[in-house]
């Protein structure tokens, strides 16, 4: 395939990409009740700006409808990772999708616009490129959402046993469980801000009707940490059958302190095994160059030496 076949081809899918958008923005639901409203001189009622998070994901409607699913997602587990992550916004799905859509389209553009300027390829390798361009775009988002719930769990977990540290010396203090969150929450904002918010959330959700159980499952699901489900369970288990909260607490936050000292103990084990690859490929040939680089001139000198001295 030649370099003007390859533009050619990149200009039509730029032109077939534009037309759908335009269609899209023409002919949706929305877009035609907006043109609609306008028409007739009538603002929707009831609906303030809700930011710029929502003006983005009103922009990007269009693209979010290409990878949506037709029905069902809602009570998927991709809206559990959403959860996880820390997701709350109406906009974030919108966004979500959007951007699998947008990066599925631009990313086999870009690397068209790249293999344009590289001498002529085989049509397979060129197709084969647009169609792993088209995959990572496709995906990355993905891999981005399960680094943040990823990074946000492994935070939680860290800071829990310091929490429930706290929680236990309001608890034999005399506090009920619900004061205790309040006086937690307050005091666990310094060194986390989303086990914060989270204990927040749970407290939100006692008061507005929600039983203990109800709010503490909740917690659980939005963390999805299982030593926060054990946790959930013991709290609840204790609250049911009146046992004491305080040496349960003590117990539970000595096992999580323990786990998480062996989680580290592992991670320094593996530092030397890590740091193998980098010394043998990136730093032993340099240090060798170094060393025997004053050496190996030194040689090569004297061999010419000898070498002009017998001719």
């Amino acid at each position: 395939m030649t370099t003007a076949q390859l533009l050619f081809l990149l200009i039509v899918f730029a032109i077939v990409c534009a037309l759908v958008w335009l269609g899209v923005l023409l002919f949706a639901p929305g877009a035609l009740r907006l043109r609609l409203t306008h028409f007739l001189g009538r603002a929707e009622d009831g609906k303030a700006d809700g930011g710029w998070l929502d003006r983005m994901a009103k922009a990007a409607r269009p693209l979010t409808k290409l990878s949506v699913p037709e029905e069902g997602w809602e009570k998927s587990a991709l809206r559990t990772r959403f959860m996880n992550a820390g997701w709350r916004t109406p906009a974030a799905p919108a966004l979500y999708f959007a951007s699998k859509s947008g990066l599925a389209l631009v990313l086999p553009t870009m690397a068209g616009i790249v293999l344009a300027f590289l001498p002529a390829q085989s049509s397979t390798k060129v197709l084969f490129v647009l169609l792993l361009a088209a995959a990572s775009g496709y995906y990355l988002p993905n891999v981005v959402l399960a680094r943040i719930a990823q990074r946000r769990k492994r935070e939680i977990f860290e800071t829990i046993p310091d929490a429930l540290d706290l929680l236990t010396v309001c608890v034999e203090a005399g506090l009920s469980l619900e004061r205790a969150l309040v006086k937690v929450a307050a005091e666990i904002h310094i060194k986390s801000v989303t086990l914060a918010q989270e204990l927040q959330l749970v407290l939100m959700e006692m008061r507005t009707g929600f039983s203990k159980e109800k709010a503490l499952r909740n917690f659980s699901l939005r963390i999805g940490v299982e030593d926060i489900d054990a946790l959930v369970a013991m709290l609840i288990q204790s609250e049911r059958f009146g046992t004491s909260i305080g040496d349960a607490l003590r117990v539970y936050s000595e096992n999580l302190r323990g786990k998480r000292r062996v989680i580290a103990e592992e991670a320094a084990a593996k530092i030397g095994l890590k740091l193998l690859f980098p010394l043998i490929f990136c730093i032993f040939p340099t240090l060798l160059m170094v060393l025997l680089g004053p050496a190996g001139i030194k040689i090569a000198q004297t061999f010419s030496t000898v070498l002009s001295g017998t001719n």
